[in-house]
């Protein structure tokens, strides 16, 4: 006994801590900071200052971003913690950048919305750091383990926040049905995760890349399949994505647009990091099984979005069918040369994607002020009352479904050039089911923008929209950054570039 006790102190005495670079991990140590200052700020404040917990959750967040610009601006190059299980790289610095200031325009989206509800603040400002911290750490995530505690991390919180409305019956219902999913969903993931801890004996993804290679077998592929089923329920993917139509509704509104924006956007670097760096030789299990999902993903879900009354309803199927073509690259990606194209094609869709659709939201919240409702037929005549935003709804509808010049139209230029460049018949034929889509698509946009400038005003209320300035906000950096998009393409494809193959995973 003496001489193992010996033996372990002579091994402490020569342990060397591991070097931690605490410029890399500053956004993540300024939001677990901001998470505990809202805490301990809402136990010890009264309800009549409540209100400062929202500037001190936004603040947080724009503290946040300066590490993420500064990290990018450094020379550094790529940073590699923890043995490469945790990477600071060009294409998270370009997610985290977008989970922040996802989460800052939520910010604003919630603020009025929660004093007005009579809502629990301060937990829920909690509950929506915490979430983004896992997201940010997922972007840097190279690791089973990490990317599974990140993947619970962002879920966890946002199960409760769709359940936010506790004497409302439809919140209730979105938060189980979203809780419950999401755990058979994990399950399946951490099953097939388990299978290639098994297979590799690592949970290293690169390590794991070097064993799911070559003559692919029966086990490797239901392991491959099942991580890949598992992400396409977070992601809302066809057929797993029963629960996004029902969730978005029920939940409140800025917490849908959470989930439509920044949850989804975190299901697709998840997946982005597995296939490339774990599965990067397994693309005769995933590439099919992409294509499937994405033409499942872009028909049934533009399909069903005919059919929707209810506004929420109908961005619920428009957000299942904006994945679909945000899947459509990664069905060519291992085609040749084709995986730097189509991971610059997703970043591209997904930076877009994500200032159009808060920014849809954030009409939906102001004119919801006025008309208490959520039927499509209650945006009747809104140019009438509120031509200011009639013309921003209009632009985020028409950024939606692709239209030049405005932002929307080179996410999917970036899409259908992925598929097409590849010159496989998969690839055309995806690109035609894409180019029927995107004409359906308009079918229930365009009815939007019918309602808004040609239909009367459903009850004659002409009072003009009362629109908070955080929500004006909002509305204008949307606005601006859906225009500005959309007209200098360059910006976002820049981003694009950053996050190429290359420079994001070292292949």
């Amino acid at each position: 006994m003496f001489a193992a006790l010996f033996s372990v102190l002579a091994a402490a005495a020569n342990w060397v801590s591991p070097t931690v670079d605490y410029h890399a991990l500053a956004p993540e140590i300024i939001l677990a900071c901001g998470i505990v200052l809202v805490l301990v700020l809402d136990l010890f404040t009264s309800e009549n200052n409540k209100w400062m917990l929202g500037p001190v959750t936004s603040f947080t967040l724009l503290g946040a971003f300066i590490p993420v610009l500064t990290l990018a601006l450094s020379d550094a190059g790529t940073r590699s913690l923890f043995d490469g299980r945790y990477v600071v790289d060009n294409f998270s610095l370009t997610m985290k950048g977008l989970f922040v200031l996802a989460g800052y325009l939520v910010v604003l989206l919630s603020s009025d919305y929660l004093r007005e509800g009579d809502f629990y603040e301060g937990e829920y400002w909690v509950l929506m750091l915490s979430s983004l911290l896992g997201m940010v750490m997922m972007a840097s995530s190279r690791d089973l383990v990490s990317i599974f505690v990140s993947l619970e991390f962002l879920s966890i919180p946002a199960y409760m926040m769709a359940a936010w409305r506790k004497r409302d019956l439809r919140s209730n219902e979105a938060g189980v049905k979203y809780f419950l999913l999401g755990v058979f969903a994990s399950a399946l993931m951490l099953y097939g995760m388990s299978l290639l801890y098994g297979i590799s004996n690592s949970t290293l993804l690169t390590d794991i890349g070097t064993y799911v290679s070559g003559d692919m077998s029966a086990i490797r592929a239901v392991a491959v399949l099942f991580v890949v089923v598992g992400f396409a329920f977070k992601i809302s993917a066809v057929p797993f994505h029963t629960w996004a139509p029902d969730t978005y509704e029920g939940a409140p509104t800025p917490v849908t647009a959470f989930l439509s924006v920044a949850s989804k956007a975190a299901g697709f670097v998840a997946l982005l990091t597995v296939v490339y760096v774990g599965f990067p030789n397994a693309s005769e299990v995933w590439q099919p099984v992409f294509w499937i999902l994405a033409a499942l993903t872009m028909t049934v879900g533009n399909v069903m979005a005919l059919r929707q009354t209810n506004i929420v309803r109908m961005l619920a199927f428009s957000s299942i069918s904006q994945g679909g073509f945000i899947l459509m690259p990664l069905a060519i990606a291992g085609e040749g040369d084709s995986a730097g194209a189509a991971l610059r094609a997703v970043v591209t869709y997904l930076l877009v994607y994500a200032a159009t659709n808060l920014g849809v939201f954030a009409v939906v919240i102001a004119v919801a002020r006025k008309t208490r409702s959520g039927s499509i037929s209650s945006y009747g005549g809104l140019f009438s009352y509120a031509p200011g935003l009639a013309v921003i709804m209009t632009i985020f509808m028409a950024s939606l479904a692709g239209i030049p010049p405005l932002g929307g139209w080179i996410g999917k230029f970036g899409s259908f050039q992925a598929l097409v460049s590849a010159g496989t018949t998969w690839g055309y034929a995806l690109a035609v089911i894409g180019a029927v889509n995107t004409v359906i698509a308009f079918g229930y946009y365009g009815n939007m923008m019918r309602e808004m400038w040609m239909r009367p005003v459903p009850d004659g209320d002409t009072t003009p929209v009362v629109v908070p300035s955080a929500l004006m906000v909002a509305l204008g950096l949307t606005t601006f950054a859906t225009l500005l998009l959309g007209i200098l393409p360059g910006l976002v494809l820049h981003f694009g570039d950053l996050a190429n193959l290359a420079g994001a995973f070292g292949g």
